[in-house]
């Protein structure tokens, strides 16, 4: 039986969502106890959006840029603010307001993800201006980082954890959190989901809408199940896709993610092995050895990139996970694999493996301002992964728990895959010496008194089980209405025909199918994957 690594009682089941971060204990929760004097947010509330060209080059013309203004803390809101870049594109017709999107991750920066792909969210046009955002430690939106770890601060996930001298283990995680709170500045205490919706809520205001209306993946039904949560009487056309826990630790968590990203790995290859051109050949089950061998290698022996720095096996299963999201992207990963198995090119596999797009660990400005994209560290989508994470965990086991769980900790990953176990594993620690994450996710996000609001949930996602969709519907209560996608890939929007028909059905004309519908298996791929982390 996996030990939950918590201190507390194991009796948490429904949904969320992540695997590790960094922050603290709930920095101003909106549903606060009701005997404390709310802070004045007024002025945050009066804001209204001045919309220009975007100076990012290469992005889309039509696409218009903006931002709004947020406390870093809503509890001492005149301690400091920090402003929330913001894209839309604009209704083609009539709008009756705006439509928010949110890729997932966490990390997942919305703005040049709109930017890159968002041809599949068009029609959604026809009565809405579709807006995303960069959430608070994301992106341009003071992007958090642990640096380059040039000063001994990385942790090792190249190898395996060493249960052997867990103390060296336990100095170098502190070593680590020190260096994401040096190289983070002040937003990092007050990052994660519930300061993230609260957010959410002063763009609503920002944009004139009287309700949110939302479309979220991944990641990001966690923060729309806790935005409806928060703010009930604001919840307009609800819409989660790939459903998050919200309940189960992260260790639970990690090994749900592990085997789903086993199967979609051993999916690959059956695909891969019936074609000439895979670089492991035909033979199903060498292949798999193969991929698990090249994966120990590069652990053993880091190659070096065109980039500086090096490549590990652990880089390259990071690079696996997220290429292994939608079936469209498989061409491009058998092409990028062959380049790495053939000669030896890192650079293909890099290209799935990217969280950013500027220098590794640059330091950005610390007023609170928009960065420019070219300033986005390269480890801001690692480093907000785990701040946001660890920020909406509540649990901190102390080294005592973790070193007698430890043993058994990797061999469960192990079982659940020998890929991406080790991976995921390094990802559960790494909350380790970093503040303890807020309840309120876990004992305060269910029975929502919202209006109706649709899930989607995919049988075959590598990423959020189905039973979490489940889960996460019977927690909120009769506000939500399953849909039951029986195709494969992580998210229905981007994968399924039908799910992209249901779901504009519901936002644009607000038609819900009824309790108990599902979507065919055999559907046309819109795009290459949304909610790229998680």
């Amino acid at each position: 039986m996996l030990v939950k690594l918590s201190p507390r009682p194991a009796v948490r089941r429904c949904a969320g969502a992540g695997v590790l971060a960094l922050a603290l204990v709930g920095a101003g929760l909106p549903a606060a106890a009701a005997e404390q004097p709310r802070p004045d947010l007024s002025r945050f509330y009066r804001q209204q959006v001045k919309w220009a060209a975007c100076e990012t080059p290469d992005v889309p013309k039509d696409l218009q840029c903006g931002k709004v203004t947020v406390p870093v803390d809503y509890a001492h809101p005149r301690a400091g603010t920090l402003d929330v870049a913001l894209a839309r594109y604009r209704a083609t017709g009539p709008s009756r307001g705006s439509v928010l999107l949110n890729f997932g991750g966490p990390g997942g920066a919305g703005v040049s993800e709109l930017a890159d792909d968002g041809r599949q969210f068009m029609d959604l046009t026809n009565g809405y201006d579709v807006v995303t955002f960069d959430p608070r430690g994301v992106g341009r939106s003071s992007p958090v980082s642990c640096g380059d770890g040039t000063d001994d601060t990385a942790v090792p996930t190249g190898r395996q954890p060493d249960i052997d001298h867990p103390t060296a283990l336990f100095k170098q995680l502190r070593r680590a959190a020190d260096a994401c709170a040096r190289h983070s500045g002040p937003v990092l205490p007050h990052i994660g989901t519930v300061n993230a919706a609260r957010d959410m809520d002063v763009i609503r205001q920002a944009l004139g809408d009287k309700k949110l209306n939302y479309l979220g993946f991944s990641y990001g039904t966690r923060l729309g199940a806790v935005y409806a949560a928060q703010f009930p009487h604001h919840v307009g056309r609800l819409v989660l896709d790939g459903v998050d826990t919200l309940t189960e630790p992260l260790s639970e968590q990690g090994l749900a993610g592990a085997q789903g990203q086993q199967t979609a790995l051993d999916d690959f290859l059956d695909w891969c092995t019936t074609d000439i051109a895979c670089p492991f050949g035909t033979d199903r089950r060498a292949a798999g050895d193969e991929v698990l061998r090249i994966v120990r290698s590069l652990d053993e022996n880091p190659v070096p990139t065109n980039l500086g720095g090096s490549f590990s096996g652990q880089d390259l299963v990071g690079a696996l996970a997220q290429a292994l999201y939608s079936r469209d992207l498989w061409p491009s990963l058998e092409r990028a694999l062959a380049l790495l198995v053939e000669d030896g090119e890192t650079r293909g596999v890099l290209n799935f493996a990217g969280g950013g797009i500027g220098v590794r660990g640059e330091r950005h400005r610390g007023d609170g301002g928009l960065v420019d994209a070219e300033e986005v560290p390269a480890d801001n989508l690692s480093a907000a992964l785990m701040a946001i994470n660890c920020a909406d965990d509540p649990d901190r086991p102390d080294e005592w728990r973790i070193t007698a769980d430890l043993r058994e900790l990797r061999a469960a990953y192990d079982r659940a895959s020998p890929v991406f176990g080790r991976y995921r594993l390094t990802q559960l620690l790494m909350c380790y010496g970093r503040p303890r994450g807020t309840d309120f996710v876990r004992d305060r996000v269910k029975d929502v008194d919202t209006a109706k609001m649709l899930l989607v949930g995919t049988r075959g996602d590598p990423a959020t089980p189905y039973r979490w969709t489940v889960e996460t519907a019977e927690r909120l209560g009769p506000s939500a209405v399953v849909l039951d996608n029986k195709g494969e890939g992580h998210t229905g929007y981007s994968s399924s025909t039908c799910v992209h028909r249901r779901v504009n059905d519901f936002l644009l004309y607000g038609s819900l199918p009824p309790s108990g519908s599902s979507c065919p298996a055999n559907g046309k791929d819109w795009s290459a994957g949304v909610g790229a982390s998680g």
